[in-house]
């Protein structure tokens, strides 16, 4: 018996295993402040390791962890500063050890957690300070995707009150959004009842942002034929291009019909607190809920999302459940009355780490430094006869620019194999997107470890690269 009870302990090798650990974890954060000369792939002993069947036995644990490194290894590197595909964290130091931290404990914020929960809650206030949100309350959730769903839930409960006890009946509920939202949004108009076909996909101006005249028009015909508006979705940082949409004039359609409006920032919001990029989020406080996440433009890996809402009660009266095994106490909700998870890993201590430890401060400084760069990346491509950008400035930092080679009949096909050509090399890593039906290099600055110079990689690169239009023969 005392055999099998030891069996899932690592006993005696314990201190050994966080040591080598610890080892790894050092090499990797000095690693992390330099780009690779070329991008890791797994070679035959990894790919063969990784072919494995399932173990009956054990090996030993200092083995496997400089297995698991070998796989981090040749995984994609994006907490290196040139990294600039997708919108991705940067693998912020305090935010790793927060997390083996967390997970050393294994505290479960679905109820009150004593001290825990009491962290939660200050990270959450600290959050909305930063942003300049007032905040009613708010959770921490896995991604943008759930904290969408979640602000939305409520919206469709303030729309058509008793839908989570009765369904939506005859109801015919819509959501409002650009053309150029996230892909959530949608999902999330699956997921709760309200159909992705009653999604009204909003035309965008000449800055790719919503245009409130259009909104308002689309509402008020909905109206006349009988469709509930459930909610109106602002995007702060469009995927494909950084576009705020005008919050502003968005709360004046959204109060003059009375429909709840939400902010999607899960990229963009946190230029909210950047005095530079502060004026494209006017009317922020007039708006009903908002997403964020900190594990992309906070620095923090992985998950720590947040969803927060001004009305204190609008969480719950769609997630609470009065049931016995669910203790109410500590003078506030619990986490599991306000979202959609149960079990719930702390993932507020990262974010309470990094203002903690670095200070509100040093985060609006990086945030405006990444900001800098995209307009540095703006003004260099526009000066290099190869490349293409669009016409308007960045408004955040994402920069989509493209090569057009003299002669070159497919420039579309070109630029999607300097994507690739481009990945394959690794010094620096970038992802394509289609914007207007044309591809384009979408670098995006989102890492507190990039310079200047780092930028001046990319565009060497792809300069390097992608002379030669018998690159996608």
């Amino acid at each position: 018996m005392g055999d099998n009870a030891l069996s899932l302990s690592l006993g005696a090798r314990r201190e050994a295993a966080l040591a080598r650990t610890t080892e790894h974890v050092l090499r990797a954060w000095n690693e992390f402040d330099h780009a690779r000369d070329r991008e890791t792939v797994a070679d035959e002993d990894l790919e063969e390791l990784l072919a494995a069947s399932l173990p009956e036995h054990g090996s030993d644990v200092l083995e496997v962890i400089d297995q698991a490194t070998e796989v981090l290894d040749a995984s994609i590197a994006q907490s290196r500063p040139r990294y600039f595909a997708f919108i991705g964290s940067s693998g912020l130091e305090v935010g790793a050890l927060a997390d083996l931290l967390a997970h050393s404990y294994d505290t479960n914020l679905a109820v009150d957690a004593r001290a825990a929960t009491e962290l939660e809650w200050q990270a959450g206030r600290w959050l909305a300070q930063f942003l300049g949100f007032p905040a009613g309350t708010g959770t921490f959730t896995s991604g943008g995707t759930i904290s969408n769903i979640t602000a939305l839930a409520s919206a469709r409960e303030a729309a058509i009150p008793g839908a989570r006890e009765h369904g939506l009946g005859g109801a015919k509920p819509t959501v409002y959004c650009s053309t150029e939202a996230h892909y959530s949004i949608t999902r999330a108009a699956e997921v709760l009842g309200i159909g992705a076909a009653q999604v009204r996909a909003i035309g965008i101006d000449d800055e790719r942002r919503m245009r409130a005249d259009l909104l308002a028009e689309e509402i008020r015909r909905d109206r006349i034929k009988g469709y509930t508006p459930v909610a109106i979705v602002a995007t702060t940082g469009t995927t494909l291009t950084g576009a705020v949409d005008p919050i502003d004039a968005l709360a004046d359609v959204a109060q003059e019909f009375g429909v709840w409006l939400h902010v999607d920032g899960a990229y963009g919001l946190p230029a909210a607190a950047v005095a530079s990029r502060a004026h494209l989020f006017a009317g922020l406080e007039r708006v009903d809920s908002v997403t964020v996440d900190c594990h992309k433009w906070m620095f923090v890996p992985k998950a720590c999302s947040a969803v927060m809402v001004r009305d204190v009660a609008s969480l719950a009266k769609v997630f609470a459940h009065d049931e016995a095994y669910m203790p109410h106490a500590g003078g506030h909700f619990n986490a599991v009355d306000i979202t959609l998870e149960y079990s719930r890993p702390f993932r507020a201590l990262k974010l309470w780490m990094l203002f903690a430890v670095h200070g509100a401060a040093a985060v609006r400084e990086a945030v405006e430094r990444n900001c800098d760069e995209a307009q540095l990346l703006y003004d260099w491509v526009r000066a290099r006869p190869l490349f293409e950008t669009l016409e308007n400035r960045p408004q955040l930092s994402i920069v989509p620019f493209r090569a057009l080679v003299e002669g070159c009949e497919d420039p579309d096909a070109h630029n999607d194999a300097l994507c690739s050509a481009i990945q394959r090399d690794g010094r620096v890593y970038v992802s394509p997107a289609t914007i207007d039906g044309r591809v384009w290099l979408r670098p995006c600055f989102t890492n507190f470890r990039t310079t200047p110079e780092d930028v001046a990689a990319l565009l060497d690169v792809a300069e390097e690269l992608g002379r030669d239009c018998s690159l996608h023969a």
